[in-house]
């Protein structure tokens, strides 16, 4: 195209581009299938260390001396990427859905939550594209655990391991993260699919 868009006008590149696309998507399913709506969400969540917890992480057991502080089981990995998807289907924050004033959700596995979170997901029409997450703690040491967080998120999110990532920084010593007294994760969440206002399939 860059031979003919060279010597045509924009005006007249412009459609021409736009119907070679839209033949496309009506040409091949798995290009329709793909052209659906997106919906992109971000979420955060920090929690204080404390003696006397357990620490979990992506729903995995961390061996720490600490745990996070939390009604729940304090994961704030799992509950950085549930914010994520709420922000994604625009139905607000995870203490909207899940308080810590609620006597149900004490101590309740952040799994547990997310299934009921890929729930709404789905009764949407919409599946995990994929997550990009970075957890900030001076300690543990958390890069050993990552492929591991990485296996059990891919169950609970209903999809590959290769379409979740996650990331662990230090915060250079700097605030309560840097000595060591909490642990943040901060999360981005990709939705495909999706249904319009009539609830049909939005591709």
């Amino acid at each position: 195209m860059q031979g003919v868009s060279s010597h045509l006008p924009h005006q007249v590149v412009a459609p021409v581009l736009a119907v070679i696309v839209a033949h496309a998507i009506n040409e091949f399913p798995y290009i329709k299938e793909r052209a659906g709506v997106f919906r992109i969400g971000f979420g955060y969540d920090i929690h204080r260390l404390v003696e006397g917890r357990e620490l979990v992480l992506g729903g995995v057991r961390i061996s720490h001396r600490s745990g996070l502080l939390g009604h729940s089981d304090a994961d704030v990995l799992i509950h950085s990427i549930i914010d994520a998807i709420l922000g994604a289907l625009s139905m607000g924050d995870i203490g909207k859905h899940f308080p810590d004033t609620d006597p149900r959700y004490r101590d309740i596995k952040s799994t547990e939550m997310l299934r009921e979170v890929m729930n709404w997901i789905k009764e949407r029409g919409f599946s995990v594209t994929n997550v990009d997450t970075t957890i900030i703690a001076e300690e543990p040491r958390l890069a050993p655990y990552i492929e591991e967080m990485r296996a059990e998120l891919s169950k609970e999110l209903s999809t590959s391991p290769y379409n979740i990532s996650i990331k662990a920084t230090t915060n250079e010593g700097i605030g309560l993260i840097g000595k060591g007294g909490a642990i943040a994760s901060f999360a981005v969440v990709l939705l495909s699919g999706g249904k319009n206002e009539h609830g049909n399939k939005a591709i």
